[in-house]
């Protein structure tokens, strides 16, 4: 059965759609847990932060390969950057609709292409801020501390998103992150 074909759950009038893979699932919640722990956890000024922080490049540069490479849910072209559709999707949502997305909606690929730049910016300042010539340097440790701002109101942000968006169309995505399954209602549309 391919990624886009429905198997009936058993339960009437819904759909259990396979979307997210093993690996997509894993980088998620490794990198969440890492994030967690440099945030709140870590010494910021220790090797346990440094390696952390590597783990998370590593990790958000194997789901970007992912995204070039792996199966059809994982893939860039599931979820397209695009403001317009963001927008669009916004408008549609203040009309009711309550379409589901096989894979992020328009306004959640924004936020996953935001989180990932965002943990770039943070994990190349950390790397220049252990290094003879940026260490000290006030403009690098100034985007590192702004960075890590913006990825905690982007964090919350994604967790409001989430709920708000399990409210909207009754599919549990925080469970779908973990089972890589999406339980549609089967008179919905999907988009």
């Amino acid at each position: 059965m391919s990624e886009t074909q429905f198997s009936h759950r058993g339960r009437t009038g819904a759909h259990e759609v396979q979307v997210w893979d093993p690996l997509v699932r894993l980088v998620h919640w490794v990198v969440a847990l890492c994030v967690l722990i440099n945030a709140a956890i870590s010494n910021p000024e220790g090797a346990f932060h440094e390696y952390v922080g590597y783990v998370v490049l590593a990790l958000v540069l194997l789901r970007l390969l992912w995204g070039l490479t792996g199966p059809a849910f994982a893939r860039f072209t599931a979820f397209p950057l695009s403001s317009p559709s963001a927008l669009n999707h916004l408008r549609d949502m203040g009309r009711g609709d309550r379409s589901v997305h096989l894979s992020h909606n328009p306004l959640g690929a924004l936020m996953v292409y935001n989180l990932w730049a965002t943990l770039l910016v943070l994990c190349v300042t950390g790397i220049m801020m252990g290094t003879v010539r940026f260490f000290g340097v006030e403009w690098v440790e100034g985007l590192h501390e702004l960075a890590f701002n913006w990825l905690m109101l982007s964090v919350l942000l994604h967790v409001a998103g989430v709920f708000i968006d399990q409210w909207r169309t009754g599919v549990s995505l925080a469970k779908a992150m973990i089972t890589g399954r999406k339980n549609i209602p089967e008179d919905w549309s999907i988009k």
